[in-house]
């Protein structure tokens, strides 16, 4: 795990500066504080940098940027290749000559050269972002992993082409201009986060999970999605009986995630875990202590104001289970308060899910204790429908969304629809199923928008009656030509945004479940721009190596395969509670879901609540993209009276406008490209 970053000058552009590229790597040394590296083409036309964190292959033969036998492919990379040893062998036999010991780098500039850049990708095993410059095809590949896993930032500079694991080291470039991009505000007001390719930065762009994008020498761009999480990639257990089926499923899950764990235990250094007690972390721990050889280091975090959603002794529980390194921290509201200026910091861009805060201090807790890497249990929810909102949605589904669009006149679901906005904020508790009307009315209208939505439409609506002020971006109007960015996504309607990915979805796998089509677009969207990246960006700011065993791409396709029927036939979570029943101890799996959380709706109602109040009614952010400051502050008295749940709005609201103040200013600036 490492941190990188680079220029491209295309003719007329300028040339690389070295101080520049040093000050973007400098920005982000906490992603790898173990050393750092730099390479300029000799016409200072290229430039490559590197922050290392030493996991595997600690040798000094492992640093980067890294090249092949003659200097023509260079790379510089983040992130961890499960299967180059493999890769390694197959090149070797082919004629390349590795320099490196056991460096899985290495396996990325001869695998280049032998089977280009797509055939590459589709035989790596791992979570990456990397840069690689081919001299001979004069071009600057970026790609990103299947699932997202690693982030990777591109913007363009004064004509200049530059990228980096975090957006922190693009601001770094004295030239780089800061504005909001309006239409990813208007979204991330909807999904906690901006979808990529848009950050909530005009003119910054993150390459989307699972693609890939080619930056020739003279600046133009070519973009293509490599991969995308669909069914039909593994063979099906055919016409067998109901129990046949079952136990072919069961016993599929259970092998790929022994084969996951197995290969994400790589690593020249100890390998810890997340513990929380539940079925998930549980399992990884459980197959870690089997396949490590050694004892794990086990980290859990609880709330000492709050110890009713504390998970702690479960944690314990298992931790005695299988005799780990256990260790434990707890926070209360003034630690949480200390330390947001720098979650601000840290994010670069609005990750408002208040779970980054626990994760911070357990991720400084892993730092402290010397274990630089550690397993997480995300994606299994999304994969094996661990959600019990997900079983709402799907029993929603089929009582009300189907009967609604067959039989209900369009005219009619319209004349209904019109009444969702005053309706779902003077009843926000049915703020979900009214703003279903709104969307049944549209013709491609989705039920699903996701795992987790802070604002429906209708309520937007309220906050902000005229939304023209979030219409367009000048700079991603340029992308769209790519492909990389659905034009549609640049209107002020976040409709579109899981309308554009299922509808994409539909055209390749007509007449999915759809349960199949809900993991698609969480997989597609929430798990990589909310998820993965709240993950990467809080354990990377405490040097801390975060690896997915969940996410390992083969499982990800055999779960994919699974029919809705057969994934929930008992319930949420069914056949991963039945592969792993006998790995962990069965109280584990039967106990009610927690989540791993925060206390946010009681910390806003205390201290902090005023607070937020204030810094969100203060900011020149709700003048300038028109907010009601009335809606605002009554939905926000609302929910510090105990009227209403309004914690996740207020905790987005919060977000933006904190990182307003951060990284652009309270001073308005005119709007204007960086990409043309």
């Amino acid at each position: 795990m490492c941190g990188i970053a680079g220029l491209l000058h295309p003719p007329g552009a300028g040339s690389v500066e070295p101080g520049l590229l040093a000050g973007m790597s400098a920005a982000i040394t906490h992603r790898g504080p173990d050393g750092a590296g730099m390479w300029l083409s000799d016409d200072r036309a290229v430039g490559l940098a590197h922050r290392r964190l030493s996991i595997l292959d600690l040798s000094d033969g492992a640093a980067q940027p890294m090249a092949n036998e003659d200097g023509s492919v260079r790379v510089t990379f983040n992130g961890e290749i499960y299967n180059h040893v493999p890769l390694r062998r197959q090149l070797e036999q082919a004629g390349h000559r590795f320099a490196s010991d056991h460096s899985d780098t290495e396996v990325l500039v001869h695998g280049f050269e032998e089977w280009g850049i797509d055939g590459l990708l589709e035989r790596l095993d791992g979570m990456f972002a990397f840069a690689l410059w081919d001299q001979a095809g004069a071009t600057l590949h970026l790609a990103r992993d299947r699932m997202g896993i690693k982030p990777l930032y591109f913007a363009r500079i004064d004509g200049a082409w530059a990228f980096a694991s975090e957006i922190k080291a693009l601001l770094a470039h004295p030239r780089l201009v800061r504005d909001v991009c309006a239409p990813a505000l208007w979204h991330t007001l909807s999904f906690l986060t901006a979808p990529a390719p848009l950050t909530l930065f005009e003119g910054v762009f993150k390459l989307p999970a699972g693609h890939r994008l080619g930056i020739t020498a003279a600046g133009a761009l070519a973009a293509k999605r490599w991969w995308r999480p669909l069914p039909g990639r593994t063979q099906s257990p055919g016409h067998v009986s109901a129990a046949a089926r079952r136990d072919y499923f069961v016993t599929g899950i259970r092998s790929r995630l022994e084969a996951a764990v197995a290969s994400h235990l790589a690593a020249d250094v100890p390998v810890g875990a997340f513990l929380s007690g539940g079925i998930d972390s549980s399992s990884l721990v459980a197959l870690m202590s089997r396949l490590a050889g050694d004892r794990v280091n086990t980290f859990t975090v609880g709330f000492s104001d709050h110890t009713h959603l504390n998970e702690l002794d479960w944690a314990e529980r298992v931790a005695r289970e299988f005799s780990t390194r256990h260790h434990v921290v707890t926070l209360a509201a003034p630690e949480m308060e200390a330390y947001l200026d720098e979650l601000i910091h840290t994010q670069d861009e609005p990750i408002a899910d208040w779970v980054c805060i626990p994760l911070h201090f357990v991720s400084e807790l892993v730092r402290k204790s010397g274990v630089k890497v550690v397993m997480v249990g995300e994606g299994a929810d999304e994969l094996f429908c661990g959600y019990a909102s997900w079983m709402s949605w799907l029993d929603v589904h089929r009582r009300a969304w189907g009967p609604w669009r067959r039989w209900l006149p369009r005219p009619l679901r319209a004349l209904a629809a019109g009444l969702t906005a005053p309706l779902s904020w003077a009843r926000p508790d049915l703020a979900s199923r009214l703003d279903i009307l709104d969307r049944a009315a549209q013709p491609d209208g989705e039920l699903f928008w996701g795992g987790a939505v802070s604002l429906w439409e209708g309520q937007k609506a309220a906050l902000v009656p005229d939304n023209r002020a979030f219409a367009g971006s000048p700079a991603a109007q340029a992308l769209v030509a790519t492909g990389l960015l659905p034009d549609e996504w640049l209107d002020p309607d976040s409709a579109k945004v899981p309308g554009w990915v299922l509808g994409g979805f539909d055209h390749v796998r007509p007449g999915s479940d759809q349960l199949t089509r809900m993991a698609h677009l969480d997989l597609s969207l929430r798990l990589p721009e909310l998820l993965l990246m709240r993950v990467d960006k809080i354990a990377m700011a405490s040097s801390l190596e975060a690896r997915v065993p969940f996410l390992d791409h083969h499982l990800v396709d055999f779960a994919m395969d699974i029919p809705q029927a057969d994934k929930v036939a008992g319930g949420a979570k069914d056949l991963l509670k039945q592969a792993v029943r006998g790995l962990i101890p069965d109280a584990v799996i039967d106990r009610p879901k927690m989540g791993f959380g925060a206390p946010m709706a009681h910390w806003l109602r205390g201290g902090f609540g005023a607070k937020a109040r204030a810094e969100i009614l203060s900011s020149s952010l709700l003048d300038r993209f028109g907010f009601s400051k009335k809606a605002v502050a009554a939905m926000i008295d609302d929910h510090i009276a105990g009227r209403r749940d309004a914690s996740l709005p207020i905790w987005v609201l919060w977000n933006i406008t904190a990182w307003n103040r951060r990284w652009i200013g309270e001073a308005p600036k005119a709007r204007g490209g960086c990409c043309g």
